[in-house]
């Protein structure tokens, strides 16, 4: 399907029958979700129950043994995708941080848009002062990661990956490497950009933030979307016990 089929009264992201598999084991069993534009998923499951590999798998990060996920009408697995393509539309943020550490705030954030999309270097500059500012960090466009707390480069990295304006974010359990302290200033960036209209797919174990932010909740396990639905219903009429189970250990 050619990227300008795609209109958005359709999925912005649609996930259909995806199958993953490390070797023998299979770690995503039939997922299909599909996503609108500026809709917040939010993802929860226990450990291993292939959270973090759908998320990837969205990005092309990791292949897929069938099914088919589409973003704008892009097909994420078609040998013939130009990945770059794929990558603007497409921001992702990981738990581990992974700036440059010889490089500012500032540099970390213009380094793709200057050497992926090739835009003049003032241009790009101006962005990332304004994204900087858009995460609260304001006067550390100067500042190394090392000089920065966790959760303060986890918004630079926030920063650099809005600065390819994608139309779609990923954040992978972004806030489980932070102290609970920094905890906070990470939400509430992710909930500023939701507020925005982004389209956000989140992996957290965050409940009460999940219950807050998203339009939608899926709850998976050991592959599969076990139950899924907006967190009113969600959290207070879970009907599956392997849900019901979950909650009640995290609630």
């Amino acid at each position: 399907m050619p990227d300008t089929a795609w209109t958005p009264d359709q999925p912005i992201v649609s996930l259909k029958d995806v199958h993953k598999s490390f070797g023998e084991l299979e770690v995503l069993r039939g997922v299909s979700i599909d996503v609108m534009k500026g809709e917040v998923i939010c993802i929860i499951g226990p450990s291993g129950s292939g959270k973090s590999t759908l998320i990837r798998c969205i990005n092309g990060l990791n292949d897929i043994q069938s099914g088919s996920i589409t973003v704008e009408g892009l097909e994420v697995h078609d040998p013939k995708l130009d990945k770059l393509a794929l990558r603007r539309k497409v921001g992702m943020v990981f738990q581990q941080y992974n700036l440059f550490p010889h490089k500012t705030a500032l540099e970390n954030i213009m380094m793709a848009p200057l050497k992926v999309l090739k835009e003049p270097k003032e241009e790009v500059a101006a962005r990332a002062r304004r994204l900087l500012a858009k995460v609260r960090l304001d006067g550390k466009e100067d500042s190394y990661p090392g000089e920065l707390s966790g959760g303060q480069q986890q918004r630079v990295a926030i920063a650099r990956s809005l600065a390819m304006n994608p139309d779609v974010m990923l954040f992978d359990e972004v806030t489980a490497a932070l102290d609970p302290e920094t905890v906070k200033e990470v939400l509430v960036t992710i909930k500023e950009l939701a507020g925005d209209g982004m389209t956000c797919i989140l992996v957290t174990h965050e409940m009460g933030f999940a219950r807050e932010i998203a339009d939608h909740i899926y709850f998976t396990d050991r592959g599969v979307i076990v139950e899924h639905g907006p967190p009113a219903t969600f959290f207070k009429e879970a009907k599956d016990p392997r849900t019901k189970e979950f909650l009640s250990q995290i609630l």
